[in-house]
């Protein structure tokens, strides 16, 4: 039979102490490593980070390539922790969203969304970017800063670690050297693009049933800016004049185009806009609440005609191709000027049509100050 040896009887009893110093260490700080524990079961694949960063992953949000995790992995280079204020509707929403990675990118920083954010934009899109728990959010030092609707020099050099930007910036000028990943952030759940494509599959010319070759989405903002426009920004939306005029460039241009319709005010489009060509359909639902579908339609088409806001912005940002848009739509002394500069907000390559001021400049009554708080929504 083996016996040990003195020297291995040692060792034994030396291991023995030591698991058993081991063992009172962990149950004296339970709590602590409890904690620790806790914090990796809602990331469990994140290296746990300094206090008073948290994130917790919503559900839905989708696997980065080769990820076992529904946690988005950071660069190790990046720092600190950014977000941004979701207000507005969904295209004010897209335009916080691309901002903040931006920005983000540019300075070093993390970048995390709020939960309503991820609302408002994880049921159309594919968003990458991690969500920052409620509970973190009211306890972190946050420094503000609001952002005007255009790129400026000082945003290439922010210092603050803990930054929570607000205002509704959506300018080209902020992204555009990422475009291509912007295209993959809002990238469209294959729900909603195969509806959008089978929709327009179906789609017929005229009397004769001819296939369309060019679809040309069309986007006309109403709603609260018929109102907001006027009143407060001396503007004008887009009208019936401005529609013809988009509509024959495109026919000018290309072959058998048909023009797919989107608004928050149908029956307005129904009402003027020209039918009798039979190559327009008012294809969306209008519903402020619910706007992928409507969304959808107008990003799978090859060219875009928008009025003014943000959601026409972005479907024909997406959409590529050609893009019409609505031009000087406010007068010279109008306040908003102040705080939206066109070279900013269309691309250079966009078309432009002059808006027609003329119900603003023969209006015989001064213009009422409604209370608008900050920046209308788009």
């Amino acid at each position: 039979m083996w016996a040990p040896s003195r020297r291995q009887l040692c060792l034994a009893f030396l291991l023995v102490c030591i698991l058993s110093a081991a063992s009172v260490f962990l149950h004296l700080h339970h709590d602590l490593f409890r904690n620790v524990l806790d914090l990796s079961f809602l990331c469990p694949d994140r290296h746990l980070m300094t206090p008073p960063v948290a994130i917790f992953c919503l559900p839905g949000t989708p696997l980065a390539p080769n990820a076992s995790s529904s946690c988005p992995e950071q660069p190790a280079s990046l720092s600190g922790t950014w977000t941004i204020s979701p207000e507005g509707r969904f295209g004010n929403q897209m335009g916080q969203y691309a901002t903040l990675l931006a920005l983000a990118q540019l300075n070093g920083r993390r970048a995390f969304i709020l939960p309503a954010m991820h609302a408002t934009l994880a049921p159309v899109f594919r968003i990458t970017l991690p969500v920052l728990a409620p509970e973190v959010d009211a306890r972190t030092p946050w420094r503000h800063l609001q952002l005007h609707d255009w790129m400026s020099e000082e945003y290439l050099s922010l210092q603050e670690p803990f930054l929570k930007l607000t205002g509704f910036p959506c300018s080209w000028t902020f992204f555009h050297h990422l475009r291509e990943q912007i295209h993959r952030e809002f990238t469209l759940h294959d729900h909603l693009r195969g509806e959008a494509q089978r929709f327009l599959s179906q789609l017929r010319l005229g009397r004769g049933g001819a296939r369309p070759r060019t679809f040309v989405g069309v986007h006309v903002r109403r709603g609260d800016y018929l109102q907001v426009m006027p009143q407060r920004w001396k503007g004008v939306v887009g009208d019936r004049a401005y529609l013809q005029q988009a509509m024959d460039w495109f026919r000018a241009r290309y072959k058998a185009p048909i023009f797919v319709v989107t608004s928050n005010g149908m029956k307005w489009c129904w009402d003027n806009i020209d039918t009798s060509k039979g190559d327009v359909v008012f294809a969306g639902n209008g519903q402020e609440g619910s706007p992928g579908r409507d969304f959808a339609l107008l990003t799978q088409c090859n060219h875009t005609i928008m009025t003014i806001g943000t959601f026409g912005f972005w479907a024909a940002y997406l959409a590529g191709g050609d893009t019409i848009y609505l031009a000087n739509f406010t007068l010279p002394d109008s306040e908003f000027l102040k705080i939206f500069k066109p070279e900013a907000a269309f691309l250079p390559e966009w078309v432009g049509i002059k808006a027609d001021l003329s119900p603003l400049w023969t209006s015989q009554s001064p213009y009422p100050q409604v209370r608008v708080d900050g920046c209308p929504q788009k």
